[in-house]
């Protein structure tokens, strides 16, 4: 019997691509590879096909890419790596002045439905949620050694949890918690079941993971990173899921585009700030309907572009 491959399906490809303006031969940065749905799209999209550097911190999802792209050997590069740092990668590769970059900001289905890498609270795992495997901080440090007041702030600032002092507090009051059955059981009778489609915990797991990689910051310095690594006309195109991050990009792109920075109370500009990219969509773009029913994890995607000048 022949098996069957089933991997992660990208969000909104039709749209990244005509956000890339992808060119035929031309240099593009997937900054979040994953298992490689977006770069694969790229290479098809032009004759020649593109030239593309594939990055990301989850060892597993890359290998996975690399196995997919093996027929485009001679156009796809990968680097294990955060795109937080991509000036240094792209000047390692000669991927400095690249055509487009693309940062998909969401879990993978490959993480998502793998129970062992601890991000689901469907399935009894360790407490882990590290992308990049080799760093020491995981999900256990946090919910076993952080403090009270320490958990309850990264919950409400990274969960937008409003209950978070009393999640932390039993927390704390259950410690050692191993198992993300556990955490999940824990959060759930601490704030009860209530109506809606999501999970009691589904807030508190958001927020441990976003802090134990250091999700937040990483997006502040890979805005930043992928304009500077694109040529003049590079797009750079970026898929946010969840409230925080699309604000972090919204904001972050709006002040890189503007003419002055400075705080309205100023009378006049002393900044002297020069803009560095155009927006492209004031208004961000969804997956269509047809895309939501057939892939309902994208959903919550938002697509926001732009290019530098």
């Amino acid at each position: 019997m022949w098996e069957v491959t089933i991997y992660h399906t990208p969000v909104m490809v039709d749209e990244v691509i005509t956000a890339l303006q992808v060119k035929p031969g031309g240099k593009y940065i997937d900054g979040t590879a994953g298992e490689g749905g977006h770069s694969l799209a790229v290479l098809d999209a032009a004759t020649p096909a593109p030239r593309i550097l594939c990055i990301d911190m989850d060892g597993d999802a890359l290998g996975t890419a690399e196995e997919r792209m093996r027929g485009y050997s001679s156009n796809a590069q990968t680097r294990r790596g955060s795109y937080a740092e991509v000036v240094r990668i792209a000047e390692e590769t000669g991927y400095m002045g690249a055509d487009g970059m693309l940062l998909d900001l969401g879990l993978s289905s490959l993480q998502l439905d793998r129970g062992e890498r601890g991000f689901s609270f469907r399935q009894e795992a360790d407490l882990d949620m590290r992308f990049d495997t080799t760093q020491s901080l995981t999900a256990d440090t946090i919910v076993n050694q952080y403090s009270e007041e320490e958990l309850a702030n990264i919950i409400y600032q990274y969960g937008e949890e409003r209950r978070s002092r009393r999640i932390a507090r039993a927390i704390v009051g259950s410690r050692p918690v191993r198992t993300t059955a556990q955490l999940a059981e824990i959060v759930t009778n601490s704030i009860g079941r209530q109506r809606g489609r999501i999970h009691p915990a589904t807030r508190t797991f958001q927020a441990v993971r976003i802090a134990v990689n250091d999700e937040l910051g990483n997006i502040h310095r890979g805005l930043e990173g992928a304009i500077d690594t694109l040529g003049a006309d590079g797009r750079l195109a970026v898929i946010a899921y969840h409230s925080l991050e699309d604000r972090i990009v919204k904001n972050t792109l709006r002040r890189m585009a503007s003419e002055c920075i400075c705080p309205p109370s100023l009378p006049y500009c002393q900044c002297e700030h020069v803009p560095t990219v155009r927006i492209i969509n004031r208004r961000v773009i969804r997956p269509s309907r047809e895309e939501q029913q057939a892939n309902p994890r994208s959903r919550s995607a938002r697509l926001r572009i732009a290019e530098r000048l």
